[in-house]
């Protein structure tokens, strides 16, 4: 039977089927039946398909819609199909409509800005434990900056300490000296008598 004289099916497949990739399960389904249709996302959340095909086709088909789809994810709720007094020319390939993937990705921003919004509000608290937190290393940080101050003056103090015990051996070192030269004259004198 040609696709001119096939029944046409309208369904409405309506439960979580947004947001899921459920329009690509079914593009997937439908071509795999090698039937021509499209599926495309409503206004009201739910995903319309469009198809031809006879009878025993369709129940299969959906069948498998339900399958695969909670396989997937979906939440399906309910499967409306209504056969069609009219015959529409459908695509041969079996397509998702992509004229409301702009629409479909506005609500998607949409739902992003009220979850990122409600984050930001529940976690105020939190970012303030996290700042508090920030605060209190910064605190820890300070005390150790003042202990490495104490130790570098200590570490000076020492510095001071061996600049003076240099300064007394220097001295030592020459009385020394000093008394080594007059131990010597005294040598030579006694040498000579």
């Amino acid at each position: 039977m040609n696709k001119l004289m096939q029944k046409c099916h309208s369904i409405i497949v309506t439960g979580k089927v947004q947001d899921i990739g459920f329009r690509s399960i079914v593009e997937h389904i439908g071509r795999s039946f090698g039937i021509p249709g499209l599926v495309f996302n409503a206004k009201d959340g739910s995903v319309k398909i469009l198809c031809s095909c006879e009878d025993n086709v369709i129940d299969n088909f959906t069948k498998a819609i339900k399958v695969r789809g909670a396989q997937n994810g979906t939440e399906i709720v309910n499967i409306k199909e209504q056969t069609l007094s009219i015959n529409i020319d459908l695509p041969d390939e079996f397509s998702k409509v992509s004229s409301d993937d702009e629409i479909d990705l506005g609500r998607k921003f949409d739902k992003a800005n009220v979850l990122l919004s409600t984050m930001i509000v529940d976690n105020k608290s939190g970012f303030n434990e996290i700042k508090g937190g920030f605060n209190e290393i910064k605190g820890g940080f300070n005390e150790i900056k003042g202990g490495l101050n104490e130790i570098k003056g200590g570490l000076n103090e020492i510095k001071i300490g061996i600049n003076n015990m240099t300064t007394i051996m220097l001295e030592q070192n020459k009385r020394m000296d000093e008394h080594n030269t007059r131990l010597e004259a005294i040598l030579e004198k006694l040498v000579e008598r």
